[in-house]
């Protein structure tokens, strides 16, 4: 499914310190939803470190190490801060990018704005609700959409039973 001059990039890519996503460089997207308008304390209190860092403060998770990467059964996956569902399993694909990758959200569930932290822009996406970053989307996914939302898995939390 990817070419190898894109896998090659991706690799150079992943080999840049993780610095550029360190805590602090952002703040999440405002909520939506005015019950999920917290304090940085309530949110850290809810969450672990890792999932603080990349929800509250726009980090990115270390690739091929979330275990929803390999999540294959059917349901729902939900934020990690407000369990709003964001994807259906039915559009969740292997990118070979080492972060969980759908090629649709479910309607109203993200929104997205630019990102400039690496330069060149990318869209990035976060939960409507409570505003929590997500990951990015991308236009090299497979059909019907052609987009590829790759996300960190430590925001995702995933529900068999939905």
């Amino acid at each position: 499914m990817t070419d190898p001059g894109r896998r090659s990039l991706l690799r150079s890519l992943l080999s840049l310190p993780l610095a550029l996503a360190a805590p602090g460089r952002a703040a999440a997207a405002e909520a939506t939803d005015p019950a999920w308008l917290l304090s940085p304390d309530e949110w850290r209190r809810r969450l672990s470190p890792e999932a603080y860092r990349v929800l509250r403060q726009e980090g990115t998770e270390r690739p091929f190490t979330s275990p929803l990467n390999n999540e294959k059964r059917k349901g729902t996956f939900l934020c990690a801060g407000c369990r709003l569902p964001l994807f259906a399993s039915s559009s969740k694909f292997d990118s070979g990018t080492g972060w969980p990758s759908f090629w649709q959200p479910l309607a109203g569930a993200v929104a997205t704005k630019a990102d400039y932290k690496l330069i060149l822009p990318r869209t990035e996406y976060h939960c409507r609700r409570c505003g929590g970053h997500q990951g990015h989307v991308f236009d090299d996914g497979p059909a019907p959409t052609g987009k590829r939302y790759c996300n960190n898995g430590v925001a995702l939390v995933f529900d068999a039973s939905a």
